[in-house]
């Protein structure tokens, strides 16, 4: 594998695109140009953070409605939960196509594409009158909102090495975390006013304003001359190649065990609180952006505090270690095994491994993307593509045992996190690669 590290940027710099850097050099004096080049990192932040938004507005918006399109539609909860499997499956196989496609012919164009088909699906979603056709829009609306996933983090790629990627992912983190904090508690306030048609009426104008601002915002990232020429076999066999590196695809499979079980917690979280607990849609978002908020506050420790002082793989290795043990707390509270408990200690429990998140994302991203400068888009694709098809075959098991009971969550949430820990022992071996802060290893 290609040796990764060496192209960082400076910290006082943040995000720059690469050519404009060496353009303002030229004309400009030295402190003019850096005002310039921070304005646009800013900005083009603000853009990225925006396009990871895409996925938790998508999902927790919805999150508070699905117990009212469950007897609005006349279908059952497993039903109405295949909404959110048919998005997630749309997510994850259009990564495969739109990844390969941004390493062919740069990030804009087919970003540009894929927003505009998510908005088009979002509003023939907003008037589904019934559930089989919601699915099938939903998962048109999880093609299309894909560009934005797999885009987003070429981008990092085509930035970014090393620690200063790690960092950036967990600002990314910062600034999409704000997606699921307030996503559910909008959805909640709408439903006040309107039903569950006018939350993909809200999302039909989110889509539209992030199209505008990446048209207007976001620079092409990919130079020409690094874009890949071949077509869909030269991408087969780039593919096929990042995973025949044993460590990139254990990182890979980690991170995708790792989010199916808090997409466990995504699906089934909606029932548990408002069906098992009483709760209103509106406690509800109130708890799901409070869990939010731990993630954020996590991911943020791990990009501002450990980040270049302990190795990503240790920090990652107590992530998926917290993850395991709140799910299996939560497994002991809601199979009675001490009686009846309450919201709070359950939703306690859900706190902790929603946290744990904020430690496992983006140093899986981060480590998995290490190993691959030559081919970003693809790299991203595989690594999106892993975790929502892992994502969407839980979302269904979570419900498997109906609307009374809230064990098969935590089983499916302790089985992900056993299984990411074991992948990440058995393939990335963690314990061979040479112990440097920012988690780089020599075992290509």
């Amino acid at each position: 594998m290609p040796e990764h590290g060496s192209r960082t940027t400076s910290g006082s710099e943040g995000p720059l695109i690469r050519q404009s850097r060496t353009v303002e050099s030229d004309v400009a004096p030295a402190a003019p140009a850096r005002t310039a080049q921070r304005r646009t990192g800013i900005l083009v932040t603000l853009v990225l953070g925006g396009l990871t938004a895409v996925p938790p507005l998508s999902m927790d918006m919805y999150l508070p409605a699905l117990p009212e399109v469950t007897r609005s539609l006349h279908t059952s909860a497993a039903t109405a939960q295949l909404t959110l499997t048919a998005c997630l499956t749309g997510m994850a196989l259009g990564q495969l196509v739109v990844g390969p496609m941004s390493d062919k012919w740069g990030r804009r164009r087919p970003l540009l594409i894929g927003l505009l088909v998510y908005i088009l699906a979002t509003a023939i979603c907003a008037f589904a009158p019934t559930a089989e056709l919601l699915i099938a829009f939903r998962l048109l609306q999880g093609l299309a909102g894909a560009a934005g996933i797999v885009i987003a983090r070429a981008v990092v790629r085509d930035l970014y090495d090393g620690v200063e990627m790690a960092r950036f992912f967990s600002t990314l983190m910062l600034i999409s975390g704000v997606a699921p904090v307030i996503a559910p508690l909008i959805g909640g306030q709408v439903l006040r006013f309107t039903d569950w048609h006018g939350i993909f009426a809200v999302l039909t104008v989110v889509g539209i304003a992030l199209t505008v601002l990446v048209w207007r915002s976001l620079p092409e990232t990919l130079a020409p001359e690094n874009r890949h020429s071949g077509g869909t076999v030269e991408a087969l066999r780039t593919m096929k190649s990042l995973l025949a590196d044993r460590v990139f695809t254990g990182y890979m499979i980690a991170g995708g065990f790792a989010f199916a079980a808090l997409f466990a917690y995504i699906s089934a979280s909606p029932f548990v609180i408002q069906e098992i607990y009483g709760a209103s849609p509106q406690t509800f978002s109130l708890l799901f952006g409070v869990n939010s908020v731990g993630l954020i506050v996590v991911g943020q420790i791990n990009g501002k505090v450990l980040v270049g002082r302990v190795s990503l793989d240790k920090v990652l290795a107590f992530g998926l270690t917290v993850l395991v043990l709140a799910a299996t707390a939560l497994l002991v509270m809601t199979s009675g095994v001490f009686g009846h408990v309450g919201l709070f200690p359950v939703a306690a429990g859900l706190f902790v491994l929603m946290s744990a998140m904020g430690l496992a994302t983006p140093n899986t991203n981060a480590l998995a993307l290490m190993r691959t400068p030559h081919a970003a888009g693809s790299a991203s694709a595989l690594l999106g593509t892993s975790s929502f098809l892992v994502g969407a075959i839980a979302s269904p098991l979570v419900g498997i045992a109906g609307e009374a009971t809230a064990v098969p969550m935590a089983v499916v949430q302790l089985f992900c996190g056993l299984a990411a820990i074991g992948c990440f022992l058995g393939l990335c071996r963690p314990w061979q690669h040479s112990a440097r802060p920012n988690g780089e290893g020599t075992d290509h």
